[in-house]
C-alpha cells in the first residue's frame, strides 16, 4: 500500500465542519462541490470513507482527498508579553 505525503492544515479553532475545511483550504471550488465529494465517498476521515458533511474535525484528524493526506493542527494564537 503506497504512503500518501502528509501536508499539516492549521485551524484556529475547533471543531470544524468537514465540508468547511475542504472549501477554506482550497481543495475543492466551492461549498457544493465539498458536499458533493464527501456525499459521492471520496474524504476519508482517520482511514474511514466520511459522508457526513458536517463531520465535526479536531486537531489529530488525518483527511484523505484526491490522493493528497492532511493532518489537522490546532494553532494556538500567540498572545503579546504585556507588563
Amino acid at each position: 500500500m503506497e504512503t500518501l505525503p502528509m501536508k499539516n492544515i492549521e485551524i484556529y479553532a475547533e471543531p470544524i465542519a468537514l465540508y468547511q475545511l475542504l472549501k477554506f483550504e482550497a481543495l475543492v471550488s466551492s461549498g457544493g462541490e465539498a458536499k458533493v465529494a464527501i456525499d459521492d465517498g471520496r474524504v476519508l476521515v482517520n482511514g474511514d470513507v466520511e459522508t457526513r458533511r458536517r463531520k465535526k474535525i479536531i486537531s489529530g484528524d488525518i483527511i484523505e482527498f484526491e490522493n493528497q493526506q492532511f493532518k489537522i493542527v490546532l494553532k494556538q494564537e500567540i498572545k503579546p508579553f504585556i507588563s
